[in-house]
């Protein structure tokens, strides 16, 4: 495989990576009562030490009562979870890396396994987390005013900590993509609306309050998903019409980076082209794109879960597609989570050395 491309520098205000390659976001719950462990840095810094250009961290939960479903994702506030994450940055930065916290809201949640609850209800824009699923309460004005400064607030930690970017997620049925979807997002107020376009302001005056607090510099992503967890087939946009109407305003608001989640990334969005999720985020906006899916292995994340393992293959579709300008990122997930040299075997064509995944490797911090 040439993957000349993929090693070329990227620069785009605060981010001066060494290559293309992300590291993805992936909930790994090792962090007690919301405190990332040593283990937790160590991990990330093992892979800016592998030359991954840009580390995106696990979701991370901002400062609201029920803004996390789990008690060992981590936290992006409080004194002792920031001190944490300044250690992790710190080991990034020393290890050669740079690195972004995922700030995240949960939104209406099905109840942990374990059966620990948060302090309050779930909320998001309706009590729904899914058509026929009730499991909280809709957020009234104070609670969005809130929510949309507590993202705020994040940011600027990160900035202060010396992250050098930060990824708001607004994917994956989490809270603001259920603000997104009609099928949970029944207002009748200024955050609702029939059309898509209509249902963007909450994200729109989260981003904008992000951007007032790290300035115009500082590079700002947004991870945007297609499909719902339960249904690969879902899409919010139903043509590129309507991916205009929807990301056109988050782009006006201050995005610099769309991270398109999309299950496979080798699929086209849409009929008569084959260009996939990040290839039309980055044509109806003209900003930069991440593209992610299946990255380097033959099965999909959520079937890993399933039991189901995935063996190394070919990235040759994926650099043509790069070499054609559809994107200008890429992020992988379980290669790296199960291989923190990942990306050198790559560079230095080291490919008998390629592990595939299986979900054990789900249950420890390599």
């Amino acid at each position: 495989m040439n993957t000349d491309s993929l090693f070329k520098p990227f620069s785009l205000k605060t981010l001066n990576t060494k290559n293309r390659i992300v590291m993805a976001p992936m909930t790994r719950s090792f962090s007690p009562d919301g405190i990332p462990t040593d283990d937790v840095a160590a991990y990330y810094a093992k892979r800016a030490a592998g030359q991954v250009g840009l580390i995106l961290s696990e979701g991370t939960v901002i400062n609201r009562p029920s803004s996390s479903a789990d008690p060992n994702i981590p936290h992006f506030y409080g004194e002792q979870a920031l001190a944490a994450w300044q250690k992790v940055i710190n080991s990034v930065h020393t290890a050669g890396g740079q690195m972004g916290p995922q700030i995240w809201h949960q939104g209406i949640m099905e109840n942990h396994p374990s059966g620990w609850l948060p302090g309050t209800p779930f909320e998001g824009p309706s009590s729904l987390n899914k058509p026929g699923f009730e499991n909280g309460v809709a957020m009234n004005d104070a609670a969005i005013a809130d929510t949309i400064a507590a993202f705020g607030q994040a940011a600027a930690d990160a900035k202060a900590l010396g992250f050098d970017t930060v990824e708001i997620h607004g994917a994956h049925q989490y809270l603001i993509d259920q603000f997104f979807w009609d099928g949970t997002n029944n207002r009748t107020d200024i955050y609702g609306g029939k059309t898509l376009a209509e249902r963007t302001r909450f994200a729109v005056e989260v981003i904008k309050e992000v951007r007032k607090r790290v300035g115009d510099d500082f590079a700002l992503i947004i991870r945007l998903s297609q499909f719902k967890p339960a249904a690969y087939d879902f899409k919010l946009a139903k043509n590129e019409t309507e991916m205009e109407q929807w990301l056109t305003p988050l782009a006006d608001a201050g995005v610099d980076i769309f991270h398109c989640s999309q299950r496979r990334f080798w699929e086209p969005e849409f009929e008569g082209s084959d260009l996939n999720f990040a290839g039309w985020a980055k044509k109806v906006t003209g900003k930069a794109t991440i593209s992610v899916g299946s990255v380097g292995l033959d099965g999909d994340f959520f079937g890993a879960f399933a039991g189901q393992s995935s063996q190394p293959s070919s990235l040759d579709e994926l650099v043509r597609r790069m070499d054609r300008g559809d994107f200008d990122l890429v992020a992988v997930g379980r290669p790296l989570l199960a291989d923190p040299n990942w990306v050198e075997k790559i560079k230095n064509n080291r490919t008998d050395e390629l592990k595939g995944f299986s979900k054990e490797a789900l249950a420890e911090l390599v």
